[in-house]
């Protein structure tokens, strides 16, 4: 991560989104980053934006929330083909994971329908492992 050219809002962001333990709207970044100069919520959008292309944040549809990409080390998940969430609907816990096989089977179903994707998200609701117990 230390390539990203990030500006002094985007870095802010980035820290807050790394640190936090759940998904949070960019409402709620506002608020905690009050205190660092955000005003307006423009300010947040902007930086969730250059953040989201950089590869670095993940906008979660279902819960309009973004997160930060646990592969950072690696640049850019792009990569990775698929990115997948696994979003615990009680504890709101998100695990980020990727899979080839689906990458595999989901490329195979765009090449036999003459489809050109260009970006595939995956967001899995239930409950993960310590509270289904």
């Amino acid at each position: 991560m230390s390539t990203l050219n990030l500006t002094k809002n985007q870095s802010l962001v980035l820290d807050l989104l790394s640190r936090a333990d759940q998904p949070l709207s960019a409402y709620t970044i506002l608020d905690r980053l009050r205190d660092h100069g955000f005003r307006a919520p423009l300010q947040v959008y902007r930086a969730l934006e250059k953040l989201q292309e950089m590869g670095v944040v993940h906008r979660l549809e279902s819960l309009n929330s973004f997160v930060a990409c646990s592969h950072q080390e690696e640049a850019c998940c792009s990569h990775h083909g698929t990115v997948a969430f696994a979003i615990c609907d009680s504890c709101g816990q998100v695990s980020e994971f990727h899979d080839h096989t689906i990458d595999d089977r989901l490329a195979e179903w765009a090449r036999q329908k003459g489809f050109k994707s260009e970006k595939t998200t995956i967001e899995i609701r239930g409950l993960c492992s310590a509270c289904a117990a």
